[in-house]
């Protein structure tokens, strides 16, 4: 039997732990039994989570964490602070050695800070991105940056479209993924300063696919795998792709209850629309992993259900059976040479 992927999971993180972060854990492992699932959190709360589920007990491991993180807490002061919070605990799990990954609905900004810091970069990047996968016509692509780097420099961009391509590539088997920056338009010569400058930087780059622009209005459509940006734009583009899905999904759904002709129409065509939306749902994508660290770190919605956490969980086991921090580093550690 192959090793098993061990992956920690902050039990004590979002809006719905540890409820809904247990559930998910236990999902995931009776879905994989390649996957070790190490909850971390208040122990007596966690087992009693636990308790309610039938599940492979050498699959699952419950390491005690005493304290919690909260949202609206500073991350440097959290992670300087709470050293036995469930969130750090869970990132020094990777640091380590015990763990290949760590998963967490918890504060952003605690796991943005708590992933540079006690996880590490991989030596040579610049700056870890967080690259989403989101949903489109022809599949998915990934969204990168969504939410680490705001003030990003044409350099950090040049490492997010590489480590962005060798994620589509061995992950999710896109073969020469294609990479695009965002801009208001297709033109070489619009765009702002940091669009404009990061451009010829990227259609000289040999080693990735560049496509050139892409439009916002354009992504949904799939037109590019690795979608570059940096975490302002990207962050506006993941939250208005949520907003705008969930709101298409209520109106669909209220149209067909307006008649009876339109219910009967819904009962016939509800398993084929079913199968549809659940493709345009981000939950079904797991998580958003923060690449380019010395271990995977994977950041899911605050308000994650189950099946997000179960996904995350799940996408873990891909992404390091694929070595994919050691195709990152390979590729940096070249380049530097």
């Amino acid at each position: 039997m192959a090793e098993l992927v061990k992956v920690a999971v902050d039990a004590m993180g979002g809006d719905n732990a540890p409820v809904e972060i247990v559930k998910g854990a236990v999902e995931a492992i009776n879905e994989s039994s390649h996957v070790k699932v190490f909850l971390v959190g208040q122990e007596d709360v966690v087992n009693a989570e636990l308790a309610k589920y039938t599940y492979n007990k050498e699959q699952m491991e419950v390491v005690n964490a005493t304290e919690i993180i909260e949202t609206a807490e500073p991350p440097v002061m959290a992670i300087r602070k709470k050293k036995d919070s469930s969130l750090v605990k869970a990132l020094y799990l990777v640091k380590d050695g015990t763990c290949d990954a760590y998963v967490s609905a918890g504060s952003t900004g605690a796991t943005l800070v708590g992933g540079q810091v006690i996880v590490g970069r991989i030596k040579g990047v610049e700056r870890p991105p967080l690259a989403p996968l989101i949903p489109t016509e022809k599949g998915c692509s990934l969204l990168i940056d969504c939410g680490a780097n705001v003030d990003a420099r044409p350099s950090h961009l040049i490492q997010f479209a590489k480590m962005g391509s060798i994620y589509m590539e061995h992950v999710m088997n896109v073969k020469n993924p294609k990479v695009a920056i965002v801009n208001i338009g297709a033109e070489e010569d619009k765009g702002n300063a940091l669009v404009k400058e990061t451009y010829p930087l990227l259609k000289n780059c040999p080693d990735i696919n560049f496509i050139g622009n892409i439009e916002a209005r354009d992504i949904p459509s799939g037109k590019a795998d690795v979608i570059v940006c940096e975490a302002f734009v990207g962050n506006v583009i993941l939250k208005m792709y949520e907003g705008v899905g969930g709101t298409l999904i209520k109106k669909v759904k209220a149209g067909m209850m307006t008649s009876l002709r339109s219910k009967i129409g819904a009962l016939l065509v509800k398993p084929a629309l079913k199968q549809t939306l659940k493709a345009f749902d981000l939950e079904q994508y797991g998580g958003a992993p923060l690449l380019g660290l010395n271990g995977l770190v994977v950041k899911t919605h605050g308000s994650s259900k189950s099946v997000e956490i179960k996904n995350s969980i799940l996408q873990c086991i891909t992404f390091t059976e694929q070595n994919i921090n050691e195709k990152i580093k390979e590729k940096i550690t070249m380049e530097e040479n």
